[in-house]
């Protein structure tokens, strides 16, 4: 089987026209797929509505009690849903998932390390075979960023990762393809020019380009992720902006692609 797996934030979430663009593309896109989605920038802003300020290290957030039961409302309930009942109307045949349905995505609470961030999963196991079958019935999961520990806890964990492990545990037995929509044209040189685009870029260009502190913060769990899952057999790696997905699906040139293989680049 092939899968496409799909992830989006909040530069599409935020923004409904954005949004209705994207997910009419989405619902054209070929082949079997999984919509991943976070939606961080919206959960900031209800925090803080409700007096629970944010807390981000190196593009992480740092997730106490408060804050916890934030992300579970806006993640699981109004994006989640939002985009189910917007896929449906596109007769898309979307459910909507966090972790704990189903049993998709075990994590523990990550160790504290020198930074505690609270109730954050590092996730330990995906339930393929649930996921096979659903992709088998021609449903399509709409998976947010809130897993469990199998022990009733519930834990906010890093859409990236999830659409990461996602993809290397489907790789095991299918093609798999691993497309992370963000608000830039791809990887960019410099973040304030959109020309400045990546075309790609692997692990030797990747410690240099970390090095020279061109990528910095979030855009570091977003290139370890990737890296990560082509290790584990993941066929295909894209960054880029969503409306440029079609592009992307027909091999057209955009985005940043990530490749695994070392080459000398002189």
């Amino acid at each position: 089987m092939k899968i496409n797996i799909i992830k989006i934030g909040g530069n599409v979430i935020d923004f409904p026209e954005k949004l209705d663009e994207f997910l009419a593309l989405f619902a054209k896109f070929p082949g079997h797929k999984i919509l991943v989605h976070g939606g961080g920038i919206m959960a900031s802003r209800f925090g803080e509505s409700l007096g629970v300020m944010p807390e981000m290290v190196d593009g992480r957030r740092i997730t106490d009690q408060e804050t916890l039961d934030v992300v579970t409302m806006v993640y699981a309930g109004l994006i989640n849903k939002n985009l189910v009942a917007k896929l449906q109307a596109l007769k898309v045949n979307a459910i909507g998932m966090t972790g704990a349905d189903g049993n998709i995505i075990r994590s523990i609470k990550r160790p504290v390390k020198g930074i505690d961030y609270g109730f954050v999963g590092d996730i330990q196991e995906v339930n393929t075979k649930l996921i096979d079958h659903l992709l088998s019935g021609d449903l399509l999961p709409v998976v947010n960023a809130i897993t469990h520990d199998a022990k009733g806890q519930l834990l906010n964990t890093n859409a990236d990762s999830i659409a990461s492990a996602l993809a290397t545990s489907l790789a095991k037995e299918h093609q798999v393809n691993l497309y992370f929509c963000f608000n830039k044209s791809g990887v960019l040189i410099d973040e304030k020019n959109e020309n400045s685009i990546i075309p790609l870029i692997n692990e030797d260009i990747y410690e240099e380009l970390r090095k020279e502190n061109v990528i910095h913060s979030g855009m570091i769990p977003k290139l370890d992720n990737a890296f990560e899952a082509l290790e584990k057999g993941v066929n295909h790696v894209w960054i880029g902006k969503a409306e440029n997905l079609h592009l992307a699906a027909k091999g057209k040139l955009s985005g940043t692609t990530i490749e695994r293989s070392r080459y000398d680049l002189y």
